[in-house]
C-alpha cells in the first residue's frame, strides 16, 4: 500500500538558499483556438501569467520566464524578469533546459505559466520541502475528483518511486488518487544535470519534465511529494477549463471581499475583477459585474444588475438597479445613479442624482444637482468628443438635450424637454423648446382621414 507523502518541515530561516522559479510559458495552446498565446487568456481580467508571476515573486529571489518565438506580448509582461527563448518547441524538459544558464546556485523551482493559480503558500512548502535533509527532488501532487488520466505518484514509505502515465499504468496504478502536478524542485546542480539527460525517445519524440524523476530516483536521491489543492494545480488547456479555472479565482475573490466586510448578497452571481477594490460595509446586490479598475468606498450599495468598469464610487453611493458605469467616471458621496443610467468619462458631485433612463458622457455634474429623467448629454459630433460642465444645485427637467460643449451654472434650472445648445448663465432658467402651436379640430381630422386610408387599403 503507498504511503502518503510527508507534510513539509519548515525551511531554516538562517540558512535561506536563493531560490529561482523558471516558469514554463511558451505554448501556444492549439485546443485553445486562439491567436494569442494561451498564458495571455484572462481570469477575473487579468493574464493568466500574471496570477503565477505576482505569486512567485513574494517567495522567489529570481524568475526566469520561458517564452516561444515571436511572444513578444508574453515576454513584456513577464519584464522586468528574465526572458529566454525557446525556439524550438521540443517539449517542457526542452523548454526547462532553455533557462538552465540562469539557475543560479540555490534551488529551482520549475512551474507552468497555464498553471496559474498555485498560491505563495504552496510554493514556499515546495522549497521547504526541497530543504528537508537527504530530499534531492520535491514536486507537487494533488487528489483530484476525477483522476482521469493524470500521471499517477507510486509511493513508498513516504518516497516517491517512480510516475506512471495513465496510458501505461495498470488497473492497481490507476486506482491511486495521488497524481502528478508536474511542478519539480531540485538543486540547481543537479537539476541541470539530469535535465541534460533527460531523452526523447517516446512516441511524441519530446523531453518531458517529468523524466527527471525517474533519473532522480536512479541516482538513489530521495523524492518527496508536496500535496495542495487541486484548485491550485489545475492546468488549463481548453476553453472549459479557463471557465473552471475562472469559476475558481471568482470564488477566492468572492470570500476574500467578504472577509474583508462587504455584503454580497448572492456572492455566486457577482462577478470581480482581479483589481477590484471594495471598502468594509459596501453591500453588492445580485447579478453584479465589475470589470477591471473599479473601487468601491466605505457604505456604498451596488443594486442588481448593474455592470461597473473603470470607475470610483464614492462613500455611501447608490447605484442601480441597471445601471452602467463606464472607465472615467466618479461618483461622489451620497450620489445617486438609478435604473438605465449611463456614465461615461463623468464625474457626479457629492449628493447629486441622476435616477433614471439617462445618458451622461463627458461630463461633470456638481454637488447636489438633480438630472431628469431621460436627459443626454450630447458628446460627440461624429469627429470630437466634447465636455458638458454642469454646476452645483441645478435643476435639469426630463428629456433635456444638452448639446456640448455647453456650461451650466450652479443653481440654474433647464426646464423640461430643452434643447441646450448655448451656456446658461448662473442662476438662469433656460427654456429650448419649439413654440407650441394647437389647431382646434385637425385632430379628430387626422385620425378620420387616416381611418378612411386604412380601409381602402383592406
Amino acid at each position: 500500500m503507498n504511503a502518503p507523502p510527508l507534510s513539509a518541515a519548515p525551511a531554516d530561516p538562517l540558512a535561506p538558499r536563493p531560490s529561482t522559479a523558471v516558469i514554463l510559458a511558451a505554448g501556444m495552446g492549439t485546443r485553445m483556438k486562439s491567436d494569442q498565446p494561451k498564458v495571455m487568456h484572462p481570469l477575473a481580467g487579468r493574464p493568466m501569467l500574471r496570477y503565477l508571476l505576482d505569486h512567485a515573486a513574494t517567495v522567489f529571489d529570481r524568475i526566469v520566464v520561458v517564452v516561444g518565438p515571436g511572444m513578444e506580448q508574453v515576454a513584456a509582461l513577464a519584464a522586468p524578469h528574465q526572458v529566454v527563448v525557446q525556439t524550438e518547441r521540443l517539449g517542457t524538459a526542452h523548454a526547462a533546459a532553455q533557462a538552465a544558464d540562469l539557475f543560479g546556485s540555490g534551488d529551482v523551482a520549475v512551474l507552468y505559466g497555464d498553471n496559474p493559480l498555485v498560491t505563495p503558500e504552496s510554493m514556499r512548502d515546495l522549497l521547504a520541502c526541497r530543504a528537508m535533509p537527504d530530499v534531492g527532488l520535491a514536486l507537487m501532487a494533488m487528489r483530484p475528483r476525477d483522476p482521469g488520466r493524470y500521471g499517477r505518484i507510486v509511493s513508498e514509505g513516504g518516497l516517491v518511486r517512480r510516475i506512471v502515465e495513465w496510458a501505461d499504468a495498470s488497473e492497481q496504478e490507476r486506482a491511486i488518487g495521488l497524481c502528478n502536478a508536474g511542478v519539480l524542485c531540485a538543486d540547481a546542480a543537479s537539476f541541470r544535470r539530469w535535465l541534460s539527460m533527460v531523452r526523447n525517445d517516446n512516441a511524441q519524440g519530446e523531453y518531458y519534465l517529468g523524466d527527471v524523476v525517474a533519473l532522480a530516483v536512479a541516482e538513489g536521491r530521495q523524492v518527496r511529494a508536496v500535496e495542495a489543492p487541486e484548485d491550485e494545480l489545475r492546468g488549463i488547456n481548453s476553453r472549459a477549463e479557463l471557465a473552471d479555472a475562472e469559476a475558481c479565482v471568482q470564488w477566492r475573490l468572492r470570500r476574500a471581499a467578504m472577509e474583508a466586510g462587504v455584503t454580497l448578497v448572492a456572492p455566486e452571481t457577482v462577478f470581480l475583477s482581479a483589481d477590484t477594490v471594495f471598502a468594509p460595509d459596501v453591500v453588492v446586490q445580485p447579478h453584479v459585474v465589475f470589470g477591471p479598475g473599479v473601487s468601491v468606498h466605505r457604505g456604498a450599495e451596488i443594486r442588481a444588475f448593474s455592470h461597473l468598469e473603470g470607475c470610483v464610487v464614492g462613500v455611501g453611493a447608490l447605484i442601480g438597479p441597471y445601471a452602467r458605469l463606464r472607465p472615467g467616471s466618479d461618483v461622489g458621496s451620497g450620489a445617486h445613479v438609478g435604473n438605465f443610467v449611463e456614465l461615461k468619462a463623468t464625474t457626479l458631485g457629492t449628493g447629486a442624482k441622476a435616477n433614471h433612463l439617462t445618458y451622461l458622457g463627458d461630463a461633470a455634474i456638481g454637488a447636489g444637482t438633480n438630472i431628469g429623467a431621460g436627459t443626454i448629454t450630447c458628446n460627440y459630433d461624429g469627429v470630437f468628443k466634447h465636455r458638458t460642465e454642469i454646476g452645483s444645485d441645478c435643476f435639469i427637467g426630463s428629456d433635456a438635450i444638452l448639446v456640448a460643449p455647453v456650461a451650466i451654472g450652479d443653481a440654474a434650472l433647464v426646464a423640461a424637454g430643452s434643447v441646450i445648445t448655448e451656456d446658461v448663465p448662473a442662476g438662469a432658467l433656460a427654456f429650448g423648446r419649439a413654440r407650441q402651436d394647437n389647431k382646434d379640430g385637425r385632430g379628430v381630422a387626422m385620425r378620420e382621414a387616416l381611418r378612411r386610408k386604412k380601409k381602402e387599403q383592406g
